[in-house]
């Protein structure tokens, strides 16, 4: 998969849309919260996912998919993970972290954030 076709799925979701909160670094936001971290354009092939609700849980992927999958700094203790885009995790593995993401992420909104469609 690569990052313009991961930026095009996550944007694709209700309420979704881009901002770039860093200088050179690009994230998509439901609400007003990010649930997908891309870095910059030219930069390595990764997204950075919510891919569990605990550290414990979101290791996982660290075990399954140890040269691609790393806990995302800072805020990794409360379960996002750094993923490769243009490594071995397959696309629709991918998909499915992107799609728990932002299921996460509009679970914690409050009720006026939260999308309609």
């Amino acid at each position: 998969m690569t990052r313009e076709e991961m930026l095009s799925y996550c944007l694709a979701k209700p309420g979704a849309w881009l901002d770039r909160p860093w200088e050179g670094d690009e994230v998509v936001k439901v609400g007003s919260r990010i649930f997908a971290f891309l870095g910059s354009p030219e930069g390595e092939a990764r997204v950075g996912l919510k891919c569990g609700p605990s550290r414990e849980v979101a290791d996982e992927w660290l075990h399954r998919f140890p040269d691609d999958a790393r806990s995302s700094p800072y805020i990794g203790r409360s379960g996002w993970n750094t993923l490769r885009l243009d490594g071995g995790i397959p696309d629709d593995e991918l998909i499915e972290a992107a799609d728990g993401s932002y299921d996460a992420v509009v679970a914690k909104l409050p009720k006026r954030e939260r999308p309609t469609a």
